[in-house]
């Protein structure tokens, strides 16, 4: 079978790809959006003080 010239060999029509691809790096992608808003030190504090009271309850039920 001859590979058209706008498709991988998938049969993607590569033009397409690359178009909505151009179209999506405008808008706000959500790995941005979301990262901008998100407080590392505050996260890690909260993970760390969840990582404790499962700690304190694991104690509790081998009790």
């Amino acid at each position: 079978m001859a590979k058209q010239p706008n498709q991988s060999q998938a049969g993607t029509n590569v033009q397409e790809v690359r178009q909505q691809n151009a179209q999506s790096a405008g808008q706000g992608q959500y790995g941005t959006e979301f990262a901008s808003e998100t407080n590392a030190a505050e996260v890690k504090q909260q993970n760390q003080q969840a990582e404790a009271r499962k700690g304190q309850n694991a104690g509790k039920q081998s009790r």
